[in-house]
């Protein structure tokens, strides 16, 4: 599974979204994505990577795509 399939599932699994609307989708934008949903979707992140998200960078993922734009700063490139 390449890692753009696996930040994919994360979303999916999490807010229960369909993956054709990932693309778009931004915190608060639906009502799964809100503080709690926001806190989990980093929790699977950083266990499906093996990293740990710098706080600021925890606040910083707005949006599906900000997301791997923040990745890349941990080596993990989701393409």
């Amino acid at each position: 599974m390449s890692n753009l399939d696996k930040y994919k599932h994360a979303f999916v699994e999490t807010f229960q979204v369909e993956e054709g609307d990932l693309s778009e989708l931004s915190y608060q934008d639906i009502e799964a994505w809100d503080s709690v949903g926001h806190m989990a979707l980093m929790a699977e992140l950083e266990d499906i990577f093996e990293v740990e998200l710098d706080i600021d960078d925890i606040i910083d993922f707005s949006s599906f795509e900000t997301g791997k734009t923040i990745l890349k700063k941990y080596d993990v490139e989701v393409k």
